[in-house]
């Protein structure tokens, strides 16, 4: 069984893979904005080229950070607790006549 800590961490964990996924999904928007822009306008300049390469760079780390988030979730994480009282009852709210 994993430890109240072990636990804190991997949701710690998901919650910022979570975060930095969508970091490099802007990335990925805004280099391949930057690629498109300076193909069209300069087509082959090392402008372009330097573009690409970031759009790959940040493709490749949402890709490395996606594979890592569904096997931390896959490991078994469970689903944060929610501190509010269940809304499933044992017993019945109304007792009958």
């Amino acid at each position: 069984m994993a430890s109240k800590t072990d636990r804190v961490m991997s949701l710690r964990a998901v919650r910022q893979l979570r975060r930095i996924r969508a970091f490099y999904s802007a990335g990925i928007l805004l280099w391949a904005a930057s690629t498109a822009w300076t193909g069209w306008e300069s087509p082959g300049s090392r402008q372009m080229w330097v573009s690409a390469l970031l759009l790959v760079v940040f493709t490749g780390l949402l890709l490395a950070a996606s594979l890592w988030l569904r096997r931390l979730e896959a490991a078994g994480s469970p689903e944060p607790a929610h501190h509010a009282a269940s809304r499933r009852t044992t017993t019945p709210r109304h007792a009958h006549a």
